[in-house]
């Protein structure tokens, strides 16, 4: 039975590309889809402004009619003049267990990369950082995350099937809340803020949020300048950013750290209540009850676990203890809440600046993902 490969032209089968993924896990336990409009939308180069700088193709794999696997193909030209790269991504990868509908997956966009010219091939990606990253290969018996992709264990064997290596590697902890904020922090605490002249700020309308709304993304984009494959966000991606996040933010969830002599944002960190179960149910829809689910979730407490969403502090103030700022703010709202532990979400395993912060606390290595990389 042969394998057919269809490049997307139209919306109709893009629809079918995004509900693949969701037709694939609709009995795992483990699996949290996403919503389909904000894939689709995440994938229109007419709503999306990382086309700005990104091209990208799809493409579905046919057997007797019926869907068996997909893949996207993307290259994000900034993030390879920022790294001196030519390397073109793979990302929004599904496929059944079977080796030829995943060859016929890559050879797809091996091709299509190579046209681009195109050096290497890397994934899974994004168009951005933003984007989920990283293909799981420890942890298939853990719940996902609404920020990460949940796979197969079968994934990474066919993918070192055809040859490809280990890139980087990400773990994810599970930090578990403690009764009372550690003596250290609170120490640390007191000295960053004198020493620094750093003040808290918490908000308690979304309209008290907005000025500060794109100095957030800013301070991202200095904080994560060094990450792997980082691609500073634009205006027009931070415009973006702003009205995705903002909306959906639980304020006293939200912490910032500035400087009292000029309001510079040196540090923030974006929580929110674990949405995963809340996605399950919806399962990839919003209407007509999955708006509730994630209400739900997000603002009635009972929720016991909270997801480090985006934390980030500026090169100038890292390794200084304006995390200690962060988490002394954070502990006693995850405490009002009811929170027993929080996702990290995934950090790189050569980000140990990040992972020594958490040895103030219980925490469990639950997962691990990776990004593969093969020369094309």
């Amino acid at each position: 039975m042969s394998v057919e490969i269809k490049q997307i032209t139209e919306l109709s089968d893009l629809k079918k590309f995004v509900r693949f993924n969701i037709q694939l896990y609709k009995n795992n336990p483990y699996h949290v889809p996403g919503i389909v409009n904000d894939e689709l939308m995440t994938l229109d180069p007419q709503r999306n402004p990382a086309f700005e700088f990104c091209e990208a193709a799809y493409f579905l794999a046919y057997r007797n009619g019926k869907i068996v696997g997909r893949i996207a193909g993307i290259i994000n030209h900034r993030a390879n003049e920022t790294w001196n790269q030519s390397n073109a991504r793979f990302g929004f990868l599904d496929f059944i267990n079977d080796d030829e509908v995943v060859d016929a997956l890559f050879v797809a966009v091996t091709n299509w990369a190579k046209n681009k010219n195109m050096e290497m091939l890397q994934g899974p990606m994004g168009f951005t950082d933003l984007d989920h990253e990283g293909m799981l290969i420890e942890g298939f018996d853990q719940l996902g995350t609404m920020a990460t992709i949940y796979n197969y264990a079968y994934y990474p064997r066919q993918l070192e099937r055809l040859g490809f290596i280990k890139d980087q590697d990400w773990k994810e902890y599970k930090i578990f809340v403690p009764s009372a904020i550690p003596e250290k922090h609170l120490r640390i605490s007191e000295i960053v803020r004198k020493k620094y002249g750093l003040k808290t700020l918490k908000f308690r309308t979304r309209k008290e949020v907005m000025p500060y709304a794109r100095r957030i993304f800013e301070t991202l984009n200095q904080s994560y300048s060094v990450l792997y494959g980082f691609s500073e966000l634009t205006p027009a991606q931070i415009d973006y950013y702003v009205k995705m996040y903002i909306p959906m933010i639980r304020l006293e969830f939200v912490t910032l750290i500035v400087r009292e002599a000029d309001d510079k944002v040196v540090g923030f960190a974006i929580t929110m209540p674990n949405l995963s179960k809340a996605l399950k149910k919806a399962a990839g829809s919003l209407y007509p009850f999955g708006w509730a689910h994630l209400a739900k979730e997000l603002y009635m407490k009972g929720n016991p676990v909270v997801d480090l969403y985006l934390i980030g502090v500026i090169p100038e103030y890292q390794n200084k203890g304006v995390n200690a700022l962060l988490f002394d703010d954070l502990i006693p709202v995850f405490q009002r809440n009811g929170i027993k532990y929080a996702e990290s979400n995934p950090e790189l395993e050569t980000n140990t600046a990040v992972q020594m912060q958490w040895n103030y606390f219980e925490r469990q290595h639950h997962k691990t993902r990776r990004a593969y990389i093969k020369r094309i």
